[in-house]
């Protein structure tokens, strides 16, 4: 991602640093419509692109600068969304969201992500089961349910950058919102108990011990990996906690170098593994009750390059 100026430089011109204040917002709005930062950066960019392709009188016309990047950013998430289905259908293996580290561990160096004002804001709206969910909805009812439920904008903003009313707009926030809940696990532990649970998968991972695997997955489980073809992953969801342990333990029989580390994972308790430093793969969970139900594992080289080295 380009360098670009920051924000709170107090040497630009009110009107400009008012413009490029509303990067972060649209890194998070963006991520949260496509579950890829790569692709959320380039939307950004791209949104940027138009707005000072414009000759500068239509510039100062605009009135409000932040409202007319959001709508030009929506609607480019929009179209995009609008082709992923074919993009979909040529990638290798199971897709799985971009996951973010802490907002504290992100990669530094010449591999940066860049600004920290680029930074995804880390709450439940990004965490990997709720992005899931948003993925498996049509591009329409993704877009109008996180502008309003996520992004509080009103139906009738909504209807301007979806292009419907706003009362169908109304109506696809309703439809996103009942996926939501039937997509919702009962309640689960609370997150000190989540972290253990993932700390006790951990121990239990490295010790290949599948009897203690699967006292921890419920025995509905399911696994994910995600390779993109790039690197070796399982093409099919596993289903079962015996067959996930059995996964597991051989993962682990395989890799007899592998580091395992408990980092936070999209907001929530995760793991990230590691050989000679490297990280290979990202752990995102799920709970249902006091057992891990999915299990979210991103191998894909192309998603990893936030993670810390070390």
């Amino acid at each position: 991602m380009s360098n670009h100026v920051e924000p709170e430089d107090s040497r630009l011109d009110p009107g400009l640093r008012a413009v490029l204040s509303e990067r972060r917002q649209l890194i998070n709005l963006a991520y949260r419509f496509l579950g890829s930062l790569a692709d959320a950066e380039d939307v950004v960019q791209e949104t940027y692109a138009r707005w000072y392709a414009m000759p500068e009188h239509r510039r100062e016309a605009v009135a409000a600068p932040g409202g007319w990047l959001t709508t030009v950013a929506s609607r480019i998430c929009l179209d995009l969304l609008g082709s992923a289905r074919a993009r979909r259908e040529r990638y290798v293996g199971e897709w799985i969201p971009e996951p973010l580290p802490d907002r504290m561990e992100w990669i530094s160096g010449p591999e940066a992500t860049g600004d920290p004002a680029d930074r995804i804001t880390l709450d439940e709206s990004v965490n990997m089961a709720f992005l899931v969910v948003l993925d498996a909805m049509t591009p329409a009812e993704r877009v109008a349910f996180i502008l309003h439920d996520v992004f509080h904008y009103s139906f009738a903003e909504v209807a301007e950058i979806v292009g419907r009313s706003p009362a169908a707009c109304r109506q696809l926030a309703s439809s996103a919102r009942r996926r939501i809940t039937a997509a919702r696990s009962t309640p689960a532990a609370a997150t000190t108990h989540r972290a253990d649970l993932v700390r006790d998968f951990k121990q239990a991972w490295a010790a290949k011990d599948i009897e203690a695997l699967i006292g921890l997955l419920d025995p509905d489980a399911t696994t994910i990996a995600d390779g993109g073809g790039l690197v070796s992953a399982q093409l099919q969801p596993v289903t079962g906690g015996a067959a996930i342990a059995h996964v597991f333990a051989d993962v682990a029989g395989r890799a007899p170098d592998l580091t395992i580390l408990e980092r936070t994972v999209n907001g929530q308790p995760g793991l990230v593994a590691q050989q000679d430093g490297v990280t290979v793969s990202v752990l995102a969970f799920d709970f249902e009750g006091e057992r891990i139900k999915h299990i979210w594992a991103v191998r894909n080289p192309e998603k990893l390059r936030p993670w810390t080295a070390g």
